[in-house]
């Protein structure tokens, strides 16, 4: 897997302000935000696509992204969200690591 941003943030050599972490997810704000409470939800395991990506990672990321979501709509008072991943460069991914944005 090609060295990415969210490689660096994991390793602690970039920092982010965490919304939620543990042994397999992590969760951001993005630093260039879209919308108010804009998140990133990445797992740990260095995987480009969602197609890649293990089981055990999936299922982890989606046990925690509804939760995320609501904390997102709490925090910032919206009614309304959107969550959006993309896979590959013809999908417009432009970091090469998985990651969901709300």
């Amino acid at each position: 897997m090609a060295e990415t941003v969210f490689a660096k943030i994991l390793r602690g050599e970039i920092p982010c302000h965490r919304l939620y972490e543990d042994e397999l997810v992590l969760a951001f704000l993005d630093v260039g935000p879209l919308s108010e409470g804009h998140a990133l939800v990445i797992p740990k395991e260095p995987a480009e696509t969602l197609d890649a990506l293990s089981d055990e990672s999936s299922a982890a990321i989606g046990r925690v992204l509804p939760r995320l979501c609501r904390a997102v709509m709490k925090a910032t008072g919206a009614k309304e969200y959107n969550v959006l991943q993309n896979n590959g460069p013809g999908a417009h991914q432009a970091v090469f690591h998985v990651h969901f944005h709300i």
